[in-house]
């Protein structure tokens, strides 16, 4: 006989070295998606049943995540307790070797939980340096974790003017990529957020110069894909006077991939899963026995 237990971890990464946030068929010899490595450390406590992960949040190519969660199911033997939450934090790290992934969190859930579809909220936060001519004029730590433009300002005030033109229910056709399953997503979605905000390097209190750094958020349930690169791209137009802010809105109202002009899209680079979050009731505990042990030898092994 078998148990079986579901899991909701929360984990993070440098999306740098990724293909993304989901998993690259054995066959594509190329970067390997954060699901790759995640699996792999997965079936490194050996479960009974095929390993297999439901990640909420898709992010692309090259997108960095504070903050994105899965579920899976790990069965085990009837003589083997489950994992406790902490103790699969720690197994699952230490599996993961030098991968820049990291577990941040665990929950037990009930058998019927969706890391995606019961997922209430998505927040993205985009960072952006501004008077950067040269790499070298950033701190180590921020280096392929911002977009840098030479421009020693923007126009802020436009730019929250035309954010706010963004918030709230809307066809966002005009700010989607191409997809496979572009026909089979609805593009009207609800923005709940979508603010510009001062930010700070990293390392800012030990650089010798100060970093004039700004972060756009955006949350909203659900996004198209690479709508926040987009949305980020068009408001920064705006900020450099390449759109002014009735454009904007017209672009809003085309309703068209076709009409975003091209070469507006922000980086991958830039941008950051900060959020996916969860009602508190669907965190509960699960009502089975959530006892966990190590394996005998003291590392995390089985």
């Amino acid at each position: 006989m078998h148990n079986c237990s579901r899991y909701l971890i929360f984990f993070q990464y440098i999306g740098t070295k990724y293909s993304g946030a989901v998993k690259v068929p054995p066959h594509q010899l190329v970067k390997l998606g954060v699901q790759n490595h995640l699996e792999d450390a997965i079936r490194c406590l050996r479960p009974l049943n095929p390993v297999s992960l439901s990640i909420s949040s898709r992010t692309d190519s090259g997108v960095h995540a504070l903050s994105n969660s899965a579920h899976f199911d790990l069965q085990h033997r009837n003589d083997k307790l489950p994992f406790t939450e902490d103790i699969l934090v720690q197994a699952l790290n230490f599996h993961l070797k030098t991968e820049q992934i990291r577990i941040t969190r665990a929950y037990r859930v009930p058998g019927d939980f969706h890391a995606r579809f019961r997922a209430q909220s998505r927040t993205y936060v985009y960072r952006i340096a501004l008077g950067v001519s040269h790499h070298h004029l950033l701190p180590l730590t921020d280096c392929g974790l911002c977009w840098s433009l030479r421009n020693t300002e923007l126009d802020v005030g436009a730019m929250r003017q035309a954010a706010g033109l963004l918030v709230g229910t809307h066809d966002f056709s005009s700010f989607r990529a191409f997809s496979s399953d572009m026909p089979f997503k609805n593009p009207v979605k609800t923005l709940d957020v979508a603010c510009i905000e001062p930010g700070s390097a990293f390392a800012h209190t030990h650089f010798h110069r100060e970093i004039q750094l700004w972060e756009l958020t955006f949350k909203s349930r659900s996004f198209l894909y690479k709508q926040v690169r987009r949305m980020t791209g068009a408001l920064v137009a705006v900020g450099k006077g390449q759109l002014s802010v009735p454009q904007l809105k017209e672009l809003v109202e085309a309703r068209d991939s076709l009409a975003y002009p091209q070469g507006l899209v922000a980086p991958a680079h830039g941008l950051f899963l900060t959020r996916v979050d969860y009602r508190d009731t669907d965190l509960q505990p699960s009502q089975q026995t959530s006892e966990g042990q190590l394996p005998s030898s003291g590392n995390p092994e089985d």
